[in-house]
């Protein structure tokens, strides 16, 4: 069980990961799309339609997260950008002028949430660390399923009680499902022959 010490430490470690200062071209370049991130959130909540509002606020847990559990500075960059472009892309209805772009995403951005997933696992100790072993592998798919599942839920939520402008079908779902799955397993994969945190992060 968690107590109040154990969560305290938690908060302090997260806290210093998200203050340390930047040190490399890359880390620069995820703070300054964290930064984008932010002010575009705070402009779209009074010049966009709240739906869209809501779509971008979605990829801000996710842009600060990657930076406060400490991930490599490349894969830090690449989750804030892909998450964002993800949201952003729902916002300039790409998904539907791009023909399988939505694909991409899925398989892009379910790859870099599973290795954020992987992380948290690994400092709770349900997983060994990344970059040993082949466990890896086999969470990451599993937890990219899920999220992708959850996702799915969420489309079919958002087009049964908003609005119907949200494109769902089976096959979509499927197919958004498997990809997702696919770009979890390669980021498996990935975690499973290399670290995905830093060497001088705060332990969670």
């Amino acid at each position: 069980m968690t107590g109040p010490g154990t969560a305290r430490s938690l908060i302090r470690a997260l806290y210093a990961n998200l203050q340390r200062p930047p040190r490399s071209v890359t880390d620069w370049l995820a703070d300054a799309v964290r930064a984008v991130a932010i002010v575009l959130v705070i402009v779209s909540l009074f010049a966009l339609p709240f739906t869209d509002f809501a779509v971008l606020s979605m990829s801000l847990p996710a842009v600060m997260l990657s930076r406060m559990i400490g991930l490599r500075s490349g894969l830090d960059l690449i989750t804030c950008v892909t998450v964002f472009v993800a949201a952003g892309s729902n916002v300039l209805e790409l998904y539907r002028a791009w023909t399988g772009w939505d694909l991409v995403v899925h398989f892009a951005c379910t790859g870099v949430l599973a290795a954020v997933a992987l992380v948290l696992l690994e400092d709770a100790g349900v997983v060994p660390p990344t970059g040993r072993r082949r466990t890896p592998i086999v969470v990451a798919t599993i937890t990219g399923l899920a999220l992708s599942a959850f996702w799915e839920m969420v489309e079919w939520f958002g087009y049964r009680f908003i609005t119907d402008a949200i494109f769902v079908t089976y096959d979509d779902t499927i197919g958004d499902m498997m990809v997702g799955g696919a770009g979890a397993l390669v980021a498996g994969v990935l975690a499973s022959r290399f670290r995905l945190t830093r060497e001088d992060r705060a332990p969670l």
